[in-house]
């Protein structure tokens, strides 16, 4: 679920505006006198707070009465308070509701009920020191993948061709990739320009993740092929612990360079993922720490996922494909 995260701006405090400009929340609800004045802080979608329904479940009655305004299409924001129960109530009926929340925890509660939480959390003055991290947390994490220690079987040059480097908005740590691979079903964590060498300086944003025909993971369980990928598009970056977060693409460089064909092997499943033949390029071994491509070695053990085959324009399906 792509959440969205308000800030209720009541009352009205422009240092507190101006946080919530700078942490990247997705709308500010102010009072309709302050509107204009918001928008003349930042580029940020302002609500004013007359087309909002704020509601505290008091009784079973005012559930009814949730449900009936978000099938009228009404903005509905449940105000701190709200428990758990009462929340799953509506959300089975409605998905389009809103909590407040006045802490990171209270945050990560709503966002977890029903296990995909509620669509929208708006954080309350009060949390306004965590304002940041609630932000952060819900909007970048992606949750874990499974990641799973795949034998090398062959690293074979294959000549020249186009590979894909994504440049993102991010600076990434030791451990951190893109999931690529030949197939949608069996993906290799590239490893992102994080370390240093003799020959170039690190580059933390770069992940040099393979060839144009590639399948790169996204976020919410969608690919695409390193060839479209362009400017403003998410991508899903994964640590060596599983860890799943976005980043935002802000370049990608094609060019022809030389390849490797890097073959791994998962229990009775075998891919490949075609890789630039260069000192600078990582795999993750499944200790966690990264390794060139130049020193891969058959029977060294590397991090992959293994996932169903199937995508449709990046979009999983049911179907019988081989690849």
């Amino acid at each position: 679920m792509r959440r969205t995260i308000y800030f209720k701006a009541i009352p009205f405090s422009q240092d507190d505006v101006t946080l919530a400009l700078e942490s990247g929340v997705d709308a500010i609800i102010a009072e309709p006198e302050h509107v204009q004045e918001i928008e003349a802080l930042g580029r940020v979608a302002v609500i004013p707070s007359d087309a909002v329904i704020f509601k505290a479940l008091t009784c079973k009655d005012d559930e009814t009465d949730v449900v009936a305004a978000l099938t009228a299409q009404r903005t509905v924001i449940l105000e701190t308070g709200w428990e758990i129960i009462p929340v799953e109530n509506i959300l089975a009926q409605e998905p389009a509701l809103g909590l407040e929340v006045d802490s990171l925890n209270a945050a990560r509660v709503g966002a977890g009920i029903l296990e995909k939480g509620v669509a929208t959390l708006v954080v309350v003055p009060q949390a306004i020191t965590q304002l940041k991290d609630i932000v952060r947390e819900m909007k970048l994490s992606q949750g874990t993948v499974l990641l799973e220690s795949a034998e090398i079987m062959a690293i074979t040059p294959v000549g020249l061709g186009h590979r894909v480097c994504v440049d993102t908005l991010s600076l990434l740590d030791t451990g951190q990739g893109m999931l690529v691979g030949n197939t949608s079903g069996f993906s290799f964590l590239v490893h992102a320009e994080t370390e240093t060498n003799p020959y170039v300086a690190p580059r933390p944003f770069r992940i040099n993740a393979g060839g144009v025909h590639s399948y790169a993971m996204l976020p919410e369980d969608r690919t695409a092929y390193l060839e479209e990928l362009a400017p403003g598009r998410e991508v899903l970056i994964v640590g060596a612990d599983g860890k799943a977060s976005t980043a935002i693409v802000g370049r990608c460089k094609t060019e022809i360079r030389p390849m490797l064909m890097v073959t791994a092997r998962m229990g009775e499943r075998t891919g490949c993922v075609f890789l630039q033949n260069a000192e600078t390029i990582r795999l993750v071994r499944d200790d966690g720490t990264p390794v060139s491509v130049v020193l891969l070695a058959p029977g060294d053990r590397i991090l992959c996922h293994q996932d169903a085959a199937g995508r449709h324009f990046g979009m999983r399906i049911q179907e019988d494909i081989r690849e």
